[in-house]
């Protein structure tokens, strides 16, 4: 359900905005909708699963917040992020 160091090194080079960045909102997006998408997988054979759930609502939250802030500071940012991600915004 997690991601691995490995797929969290990857999406973090992937979306750094900088050689050392690990906190910028572009990384954190791109981890938090790698996560949400492992636990959906999971829940396609766990619907009882009700506490990850509450955890996955929580990630989806977060996600929203930070595309809010992040289009708030620079909407060509996050025009490039969600089109990258592919998410629906």
């Amino acid at each position: 359900m997690s991601v691995t160091a490995e797929e969290k090194a990857k999406i973090i080079k992937d979306n750094a905005r900088e050689p050392n960045d690990t906190g910028s909102p572009e990384v954190q997006v791109a981890i938090l909708t790698q996560r949400i998408r492992n636990l959906t997988e999971h829940f396609k054979g766990n619907h009882k699963d009700n506490h990850s759930r509450r955890g996955l609502l929580a990630m989806v939250n977060k996600r929203r917040s930070l595309l809010a802030y992040l289009k708030k500071v620079d909407v060509e940012r996050y025009n490039a992020l969600i089109q990258k991600l592919g998410l629906r915004k």
